[in-house]
């Protein structure tokens, strides 16, 4: 009884771990419309990532600028230049994301 006891809890708990794991997985999306870029960024279960980092980079890495999502988990900022822009999420507790936003889109 004890066995099958044990057996049932570690099966139960493979069941819930996977669950527990994407429930912070945490993204970020970026569109642009006239001269401004838009993001949001979000977790799994649609809480939006408050007061989290997003840096904005260029194509070889160069920091352009940098900013705090609100509490909708946005961050709005001018279109800093004619490239691909490199948005990385920092939602701390090593929940971090990219999303490469190109030009041509």
């Amino acid at each position: 009884m004890k066995r099958l006891t044990r057996t049932f809890f570690i099966i139960l708990l493979g069941c819930c771990l996977p669950t527990v794991a994407l429930a912070h997985k945490v993204t970020i999306f970026a569109y642009i419309e006239g001269n401004t870029v838009y993001s949001e960024s979000y977790f799994s279960d649609g809480k939006p990532a408050i007061a989290s980092t997003v840096t904005v980079a260029d194509d070889q890495g160069k920091e352009l600028l940098r900013g705090t999502t609100d509490a909708n988990g946005h961050y709005n900022f001018p279109l800093p230049a004619k490239t691909d822009l490199h948005l990385t999420l920092d939602a701390s507790m090593g929940h971090k994301a990219t999303f490469i936003l190109k030009m041509e889109d």
